[in-house]
């Protein structure tokens, strides 16, 4: 059944009745009596759970909403041949005349290894399933290329402009430093399994089957390198680069900015506006929260000092859930709360962190390692960097 704008405002409307019984319960709990507490916190933990869920539903709804009014892709004659020829490869392991027309429409040959290469269209499709269901693929930067690595330019200061009369002479400016830095790129890997009589059937997706299920494989080993991965093969992640307590007036170029909570594994309001005001407003007006969902439930029971809850949730078709009136991305490769932890991350992700895509998945068929199973080793090129260390900061959850 399709997703209507109803069923988003129904959700929207059970998740405000159910956050108004939460703090109420909540409430109770923090003012009763001692031998309430114990009782009144488990309500409250079942409460809090039920809100995740609710505000997770109402996320997922707006977003299949949203892919029904996409319009469908249109390509060239040539593009429409390859994938007709590239899907007869997936069903039937016929190739015959594949690799003239993936020349003809990538303006690419056939490697050496074997294998070929996706259709541009079903190439696109992966990667906008992927920007769905990757956290850090929801709220950073992205960008396609034809080439193996990616590298380009920074400034790392300096001034190139000034202020000059309409008749004045113009000033020699100094002369801005350059950086260059690149992307950290690996190859992933997916291989996923099909029986050949399901991939004979005509009412089996074999389209829908391969994109979503190389999808879903991709999805939770790159999301992992955009945050935590070494830059070895893989990604360098986010929280990968050094942190350092300096102002961005004081940092290097490359060194993310780190606040501490003061309290081991506690976190405070006051921290969360510090966080934020840490960061210069031209990024604030795109800032973002990032953590994990224990630390989502933790920030739901947090208050200011007049007893208001730090957290909202989005009561209308479109709006999110905000914290501090600025939005969640939930990422559960994100530290949960504890001590020294790096739990949260706020500020404008699409200007700190770019993801590289290089167009160009590769499948190769392999119907004998795993009979009676058809297996499709998938391989793609994708790298991630940091271009703009000042605009994210880290709270780590530490005394010093």
């Amino acid at each position: 059944m399709a997703v209507e704008k109803k069923d988003i405002e129904d959700v929207a409307e059970a998740l405000g009745k159910k956050f108004d019984e939460f703090k109420k319960t909540n409430d109770k709990r923090i003012d009763g009596l001692e031998e309430e507490k114990g009782k009144l916190s488990g309500q409250v933990d079942t409460l809090n759970e039920k809100l995740g869920e609710l505000d997770a539903l109402k996320s997922s709804l707006e977003k299949e909403l949203i892919a029904l009014k996409r319009p469908d892709g249109t390509g060239t004659k040539a593009a429409s041949e390859h994938k007709t020829a590239f899907m007869q490869f997936v069903r039937k392991g016929i190739d015959t005349g594949l690799g003239e027309l993936q020349a003809k429409a990538l303006q690419i040959g056939v490697e050496s290894d074997g294998g070929y290469a996706v259709p541009e269209e079903l190439d696109r499709s992966i990667i906008e399933l992927l920007r769905e269901s990757s956290p850090m693929r929801q709220v950073c930067n992205q960008i396609t290329v034809g080439t193996p690595d990616y590298k380009r330019l920074v400034n790392l200061g300096g001034a190139g402009s000034g202020w000059v009369g309409e008749t004045a002479e113009r000033p020699k400016t100094d002369t801005p430093t350059l950086g260059q830095i690149s992307a950290f790129m690996g190859e992933i890997y997916a291989n996923p399994q099909a029986t050949q009589t399901s991939l004979d059937d005509l009412f089996f997706n074999a389209e829908g089957w391969l994109n979503d299920e190389v999808a879903r494989e991709f999805s939770e080993k790159e999301g992992n390198a955009f945050l935590l991965g070494n830059g070895t093969n893989k990604p360098k992640g986010l929280l990968a680069y050094t942190l350092d307590m300096k102002s961005d007036a004081e940092r290097d170029f490359g060194i993310l900015q780190k606040l501490i909570t003061g309290a081991a594994g506690e976190i405070t309001g006051d921290n969360l506006i510090d966080l934020i005001h840490a960061l210069k407003a031209g990024y604030r007006a795109n800032g973002t929260w990032m953590m994990g969902n224990l630390t989502v439930a933790y920030m739901r029971k947090l208050k200011d000092k007049e007893g208001n809850y730090l957290w909202r949730p989005g009561l209308e078709a479109g709006a999110p859930s905000v914290l501090l009136g600025y939005g969640i991305t939930e990422n559960e490769d994100m530290p949960d709360v504890a001590a020294d932890a790096n739990a949260i991350a706020f500020g404008d992700f699409k200007r700190a962190y770019t993801i590289v895509d290089r167009i160009g998945t590769r499948v190769l068929r392999d119907p004998y390692t795993n009979k009676p199973y058809v297996g499709f080793y998938t391989t793609k090129r994708v790298g991630g960097m940091l271009v703009d260390s000042q605009a994210v900061k880290i709270l780590t959850l530490s005394a010093e």
